[in-house]
């Protein structure tokens, strides 16, 4: 599935770099949130090509309205901060063969940094247990020139604009499942997806129907569900693994444990065909 129409209006040249991939080209902090976002990783081309369709995408009026209005009005916290405000494309190792789908950007931490799970405290803590599991090389996400990499991993969400109240609606969700499926056919090595939450889950089942695929019965989200997809057309497909959305009321409230976390991922591993984290356990 290629993006196309008016999402796809501006495509890179060659020679810009973005911030997920393998060559680390870090930024000044001063410079316009435009610039850090893309600016630590050099990516293959189509992929640069996906990302700006993403962040140049108008399809949800009600989206970008409140996307804008964030990052115009912004957090007291933050108010000497330039907001990104404008769609959150995916970020992390191209050559990843486990993808993690979360809900949608944050409105003060993506919408505000430019980078998914990056600038709140979900980031942190979904990073703290990439970290641990061998996926990133530095356990915080604070803002998209800090230098994080991420290998094997690769991260986006289900919906690319901030939404109220962080509930999208159905009809938003599938709009931007689009935006999912350019995205997953430049990430070829894929074995796993991690889904973040219902939301999540409930999007990639979506997305493989729309694809063609038949679920029945359909499976049904948990912390720790593995569930094996039929294959497409003789091809094999991702296996899909449900976790709990580090949001703060899944944390705050022990829904959610460091070590849960850590679990669902040393299982993607396996899963994945990749060795244990140097140092840890199987």
């Amino acid at each position: 599935m290629r993006p196309h129409g008016s999402c796809l209006t501006r495509v890179l040249q060659i020679g810009i770099v973005l911030f997920a991939g393998t060559s680390v080209n870090r930024l000044s902090s001063t410079r316009p949130p435009a610039d850090r976002a893309s600016s630590t990783i050099s990516l293959p081309l189509r992929l640069n090509a996906v990302r700006e369709a993403i962040v140049s995408c108008a399809q949800c009026a009600r989206l970008r309205t409140y996307c804008k209005r964030v990052a115009r009005e912004k957090k007291r916290a933050h108010r000497l901060e330039t907001y990104w405000g404008r769609p959150v494309p995916g970020f992390g190792d191209p050559e990843a063969r486990v993808l993690l789908v979360g809900l949608a950007p944050a409105a003060h931490g993506a919408n505000r940094t430019g980078r998914g799970f990056t600038g709140d405290g979900s980031g942190d803590f979904l990073m703290s247990a990439l970290h641990r599991t061998g996926f990133a090389d530095m356990p915080t996400s604070r803002h998209a020139d800090d230098g994080l990499q991420l290998t094997e991993a690769y991260i986006v969400s289900a919906v690319r604009c901030a939404p109220p109240d962080n509930k999208p609606t159905p009809e938003e969700i599938t709009r931007c499942l689009g935006h999912l499926g350019a995205e997953v056919d430049e990430l070829p090595r894929v074995r796993v997806v991690v889904a973040l939450g219902k939301i999540g889950f409930d999007a990639w089942l979506q997305f493989q129907r729309r694809r063609g695929l038949s679920l029945s019965p359909r499976p049904q989200f948990g912390h720790g569900v593995v569930a094996p997809m039929p294959d497409r057309d003789g091809i094999p497909q991702p296996v899909l693994v449900g976790c709990y959305h580090p949001s703060r009321q899944n944390t705050n409230t022990g829904k959610l444990t460091a070590e849960m976390m850590e679990g669902v991922f040393r299982n993607a591993r396996k899963l994945a065909g990749l060795s244990p984290a140097p140092g840890r356990r199987a």
